[in-house]
């Protein structure tokens, strides 16, 4: 069953996403989390019970907004061209996972096995290989496309490729000469993005004429 969060709830898992984005898990304190929601130390005890286990409703919590912007994003761009569609819905995929990439440093057993983080996942994933197989058949259609891989092969590539660049920055960033991390990340994101739109353009047999 989908979980419900109330406004307080909701505003804690903000904070606590802004500080963990900026200081990581271990450098966050609940205290900090605390100061910034402007509330009671025991009131994260209450809502979630431990830092651990409201890290866990905050992935559910972003896996379910991540799942419903997608929903929207996939909406606004549906009239337009099969390339253009998938241009995009790469792009946004790919952006949305560097974004968020703190996420895939903690990742723990009760993360993994958290039914409800699991329905949403799946469901997520879901949505976007169905999307995925609408602009593919579209694609077809139209001669733009002439080779129709499986969505879900498609998605796994751009996931995978994505979280292979995020947990293995050691490798990665040998390939990018970057100043500082922020410049390390836009030109990572842009790297990679590159590299999958080659790959999925390909495996698609798109004709840019």
């Amino acid at each position: 069953m989908r979980k419900k969060f109330t406004e307080k709830q909701i505003n804690i898992l903000d904070v606590a996403e802004e500080l963990i984005a900026k200081k990581g898990f271990d450098g966050t304190s609940v205290r900090d989390i605390c100061t910034k929601a402007n509330i009671n130390v025991a009131m994260i005890s209450y809502y979630f019970g431990s830092k651990e286990k409201m890290m866990s409703y905050l992935y559910q919590y972003r896996v379910q907004r991540t799942k419903e912007s997608f929903s929207e994003f996939a909406q606004t761009i549906k009239e337009g061209k099969p390339e253009m569609q998938m241009k995009e819905i790469i792009n946004y995929i790919v952006s949305l996972l560097f974004k968020y990439s703190y996420f895939h440093g903690f990742v723990t057993q009760e993360i993994r096995t958290l039914e409800n983080v699991k329905d949403d996942l799946l469901e997520f994933y879901q949505i976007c290989v169905t999307r995925l197989d609408d602009i593919v058949k579209k694609g077809i259609v139209s001669g733009v496309f002439h080779n129709a891989p499986k969505s879900e092969d498609v998605l796994t590539m751009i996931i995978g490729s994505t979280l292979f660049v995020i947990r293995n920055r050691n490798f990665y960033e040998l390939y990018i000469p970057a100043s500082n991390d922020a410049q390390y990340m836009k030109e990572a994101e842009q790297k990679l993005r590159s590299s999958i739109l080659l790959s999925v353009f390909a495996l698609l047999d798109y004709d840019a004429e």
